[in-house]
């Protein structure tokens, strides 16, 4: 069994990327990985360069920053790499660049992919998600988190990512037949300094939107206001150890008060209904279950 690892990456550096830490989280399961280093303000490819590894494969790109719409631009780099991935690889392991596995993981995820490598019904592999919000310590819970997608896909190139990158389809807009791997990808996006975080949604924001809708919906400002949050808990479970040293690092304060959260009675109740049957009610989901 072949694995190659695939991910895309620009200015890593001006908006605090922990892209080495999700590449190199997987990076142990991969014979190969292929970034994807757009364009970009500051030195991202110097520090794609200092993970020193002959697996690293680096391909220069230019994003076309007038399909930013809808992150368009975000699937087109993501297949551009996926296409440059050998036939000879059975399995493409995708991971972006605020995401991580867990190293009590790996055997899992392998697992599954020796499993499931000749199952011409299976197109992917699932994972759960972990994400993180404000703090290390505190993970979401509420609906405005999707609960689960696909990281890991057969090297078909009919497979593409889909929309804004979160998943895949089929070339012809069909959902991929999955299995889970038990595994979970923890998802570090909403972990910065309030003003890394600013700088980011400023930057993030603008490959979906327009400068009139940025204007008049990303305020002016230099700390991210972290408070507009539904629901979030104390996360009592291990990180992954290559997040060890950002954690520590991690110096910036965030409190979180769930008596001054505000949800709708129609909200309360479909969270209710999901935490007592684990039923996500109107779930959108890019993937068939098998």
């Amino acid at each position: 069994m072949l694995v190659a690892g695939f991910t895309i990456i620009r200015n890593a550096l001006k908006y605090d990327y922990p892209v080495v830490e999700a590449i190199t989280s997987i990076l142990p399961l991969c014979d190969i990985f292929y970034v994807g280093v757009g364009n970009s303000d500051d030195e991202t490819k110097k520090l794609i360069e200092s993970i020193h590894s002959k697996k690293i494969k680096i391909i220069d790109t230019v994003w076309d920053d007038s399909m930013r719409e809808g992150g368009k631009v975000l699937s087109l780099e993501t297949n551009k790499v996926f296409d440059v991935i050998p036939n000879e690889y059975d399995w493409c392991f995708y991971i972006q660049s605020d995401e991580c596995v867990h190293e009590e993981d790996l055997p899992k995820i392998k697992s599954a992919m020796l499993t499931y490598k000749d199952d011409s019904e299976v197109n992917g592999l699932l994972f759960e998600y972990k994400h993180f919000y404000g703090h290390y310590k505190y993970i979401g819970i509420g609906r405005r988190w999707y609960k689960n997608e696909i990281r890991i896909i057969k090297n078909n190139k009919n497979i593409r990512s889909y929309k804004d990158a979160q998943g895949f389809r089929t070339i012809d807009d069909k959902k991929l037949r999955v299995k889970k791997t038990g595994a979970f990808i923890y998802h570090y996006g909403w972990v910065k300094s309030p003003q890394a975080q600013q700088a980011k949604q400023s930057s993030f924001h603008k490959m979906w939107h327009s400068d009139e809708w940025m204007k008049n919906n990303i305020p002016e400002v230099e700390e991210f206001d972290y408070n507009n949050i539904d629901l979030l808990e104390i996360y009592k479970g291990s990180h992954p150890k290559v997040f060890e040293k950002r954690i520590t690092e991690a110096n910036w304060n965030f409190r979180y008060d769930p008596k001054k959260i505000k949800t709708n009675l129609k909200y309360r109740f479909l969270f209710w209904v999901e935490k007592l049957t684990g039923w996500r009610v109107g779930e959108n989901r890019n993937y068939k279950v098998q």
